[in-house]
């Protein structure tokens, strides 16, 4: 439950979260047209930072285009907010949700008759996954790119991810992980994945996944390490070739995959060692100790 005494902001105010006001009949409740970040804030060496702010607002941006949405504030102006949430509300670790959605002026299909209205809200929540998750593929598809903006964060998109996440943990499993529409991997519910096997790194192309900045990160990372990192399609049958496995995203970070059952029922079990030296890097990089030598951090 969250604290309804948090300061949030709202269509160009800040209140409390106890003062927030939204009508049944907003568009984007019933029909999913709005769109989302998710950013996470870590307390480090040098100071609160926000992890890559520039360009999860720039992607915002990008993914209301997708939906005729026009935003009032500037990007420049979103990240400001965004810090100074993190201000009033005295968090030094937290995680930042910006929400850019329709209000209830019309209820139908029409773009434009309704008002563009926005609600920012900063606070703390533990990573999303465990460590380490057990995994299934999912009989629930990836959305695909030929029927939507598969690279927007849009609200609606998310019932895909909801859907196929009831059907694994039904299933006695933690997380699922989606094929696209050509039968190749395409994601977790709300993760990217990598895989791993002989000391090269493989993940899906960019051209069916929604690809994140922490995936980006994960690259990054990959090449100081030397590496090779390849990104290609990747089926499920070869599963059973690879020795490893690890997600990544801004809510779950690095998690390391210890087993993936395919449709055939069949169970892959994973060992190898570069999840977890990738996951330690990565975690100190947004540590109390790191001093953000890879400027990912907008400073508050």
């Amino acid at each position: 439950m969250l604290d309804k005494n948090l300061i949030v902001y709202q269509n160009g105010e800040y209140k409390k979260l106890s003062e927030v006001s939204v009508s049944p009949m907003t568009h984007t409740l019933h029909y999913g047209t709005g769109v989302f970040e998710g950013i996470r804030a870590y307390e480090i060496k040098n100071g609160v930072g926000i992890r890559k702010l520039p360009e999860h607002i720039a992607r915002l941006f990008n993914s209301s285009s997708k939906l005729f949405i026009k935003i009032k504030e500037t990007q420049e102006e979103i990240q400001e907010i965004c810090k100074e949430l993190l201000c009033v509300n005295n968090l030094k670790s937290a995680y930042i949700r910006p929400l850019v959605y329709l209000d209830d002026s019309f209820a139908g299909m029409q773009v434009g008759k309704n008002n563009t209205q926005i609600f920012i809200i900063a606070f703390p929540w533990e990573k999303y996954l465990s460590d380490t998750v057990r995994v299934k593929i999912s009989p629930v598809r990836r959305i695909s790119e030929q029927t939507t903006a598969h690279d927007a964060k849009i609200c609606g998109h998310y019932v895909n991810s909801y859907m196929s996440t009831g059907e694994a943990k039904a299933s006695g499993f933690d997380e699922p992980l989606l094929l696209d529409r050509t039968g190749a991997i395409a994601e977790g519910a709300v993760a990217n994945i990598f895989f791993v096997k002989n000391n090269k790194i493989f993940t899906p192309k960019k051209d069916r996944i929604f690809a994140g900045l922490v995936r980006s990160a994960v690259i990054e990372i990959a090449k100081e390490l030397n590496y090779p990192l390849l990104e290609r399609d990747i089926f499920p049958e070869e599963i059973v070739e690879f020795d490893g496995a690890f997600f990544t995203g801004t809510a779950s970070e690095v998690t390391i995959i210890n087993e993936i059952s395919l449709q055939s029922g069949q169970s892959i079990k994973f060992t190898n060692e570069i999840p977890k030296k990738i996951k330690e890097i990565y975690t100190k990089a947004v540590s109390v100790e790191s001093l953000d030598s890879r400027n990912w951090f907008s400073l508050i």
